[in-house]
């Protein structure tokens, strides 16, 4: 081996390392957790709005009275309780037995995360095509780059996925002699933009991968946390044939505890629950039995209320402090549920390259580069609302914006801050005016 690296085993790696990267969320976890900065960053849930006491008292009596079971091996499938009680949650969202929902077909999962895996290890062969919204989740850009697939966006609007888009892109992709395997969607609040996909974008978007035999990933790990009232049915109450439905209650409840689930076609289940033996055995035991128990003896619909509710209140804050202090040519998305705003920067600024400043101003966002497979989104952040309390959101805001003015009064002195050609990736955003890819 020559040359010098800092990594002795390069040279031993399997190909399919080659594409694995650092997400950029994590990156920053380290530096945004500090008490003086204002992280706006991460997706973490406000958990302290649990009833805590009673949790614990739950908890300790799982692990008192059930401990010989719960503390042991399962089966690979997830506990029949859990995937029963999982049918309980989706049937609120229009997923029920009428369109063929069935614990049977419920495979428990490590968090909303082993669930896009299992997916990417059943249906993607090096090279293939995932579709995917621009920009996108950034832990289902890393599952999709560690299986060697080749990740296409679709543009947003504020209406959510354009279907004149997904046609151009399926057909450039069959001219292109590139194999499709699946549409990865997160219509509902999504992630990083907080859009929502229209009731009519929906039935044309299924029909658009039905008549193009491509299977749809429809990811929801936020569709019971809207503020202004329902949200459009899921993808999968609609259709069930080709629609994989992921979910997770990291949102909902707990994510410490790891426990999300795919509710998959009949005929994959086996294959799935396959694939997970492989990867963990089974799913752990303790977790499942400890939201199970949530389920069947707590107000857990009340407690999403006041979930709603909290978040409600912080999203205003949010936007109510963008209005007031964000530099002008600035947007950004207003979502009406989940627990992101997506701003598009004033022409010149780069989010990247913006973000060392904004730390040593102790405030924290994600650029929003790290949304896209082909590195676009300079002139984009993502900014999370769920976890600083109103007042610090305001606060965090303020002291971004004066980074922002910052760079933009040395771009008027010195030309332009980010690197000369920046692409610019847009979504939808509907603040202050009109700003649509």
């Amino acid at each position: 081996m020559t040359g010098t690296t800092l990594d002795d085993y390069t040279d031993r790696y399997a190909r399919r390392v080659r594409g694995m990267t650092a997400s950029e969320i994590r990156a920053l976890f380290a530096v945004a957790n500090r008490p003086e900065v204002v992280s706006l960053a991460g997706g973490a849930p406000y958990v302290a709005a649990l009833p805590l006491d009673a949790v614990g008292e739950m908890l300790g009596r799982l692990g008192a009275d059930h401990g010989s079971t719960t503390l042991q091996y399962g089966i690979g499938q997830g506990t029949p309780e859990l995937r029963e009680r999982i049918c309980e949650v989706m049937s609120l969202s229009g997923i029920d037995a009428a369109c063929g929902a069935s614990p049977d077909d419920v495979v428990v999962t490590v968090g909303g995360q082993q669930a896009l895996d299992l997916v990417a290890r059943l249906f993607l062969d090096p090279g293939d095509v995932v579709l995917a919204e621009g920009p996108t989740y950034v832990g289902a850009l890393g599952v999709f780059q560690a299986a060697q697939a080749q990740v296409v966006h679709v543009p947003m609007d504020n209406d959510g996925l354009i279907p004149e888009a997904l046609e151009t892109a399926i057909a450039d992709q069959a001219r292109a002699g590139r194999r499709i395997k699946f549409l990865y969607t997160i219509p509902t609040y999504q992630n990083p933009t907080g859009v929502t996909l229209t009731e009519q974008r929906r039935e044309r978007i299924l029909d658009i991968c039905e008549r193009a035999g491509l299977l749809v990933v429809e990811d929801d790990p936020y569709g019971q946390l809207g503020f202004e009232g329902d949200a459009p049915a899921p993808l999968r109450a609609r259709r069930r044939d080709g629609v994989f439905y992921l979910s997770t209650f990291s949102k909902t409840f707990a994510p410490g505890l790891r426990v999300g689930w795919i509710l998959a076609p009949h005929a994959v289940r086996d294959k799935l629950v396959i694939a997970s033996e492989a990867q963990i055995l089974c799913p752990s035991g303790f977790a499942q039995a400890a939201v199970a128990t949530y389920l069947g003896t707590m107000p857990w619909r009340e407690q999403l209320k006041v979930y709603r509710e909290v978040y409600r209140e912080r999203r205003d804050a949010l936007l109510a402090a963008m209005a007031d202090l964000m530099p002008a040519g600035t947007a950004w998305t207003r979502p009406g549920g989940g627990l992101f705003v997506w701003a598009t920067l004033p022409d010149g600024l780069d989010s990247k390259a913006m973000m060392p400043r904004a730390i040593a101003a102790r405030v924290a966002y994600v650029p929003g580069t790290g949304f896209y497979a082909d590195g676009t989104g300079n002139d984009a952040m993502r900014l999370n609302f769920s976890f600083p309390p109103p007042e610090r959101i305001r606060e965090g805001i303020r002291r971004l914006s004066g980074v922002m003015e910052q760079d933009l009064a040395m771009r008027r002195v010195f030309g332009a801050v980010g690197p000369p050609g920046s692409p610019r990736g847009r979504a939808g955003s509907d603040t202050p005016g009109p700003d649509l890819a």
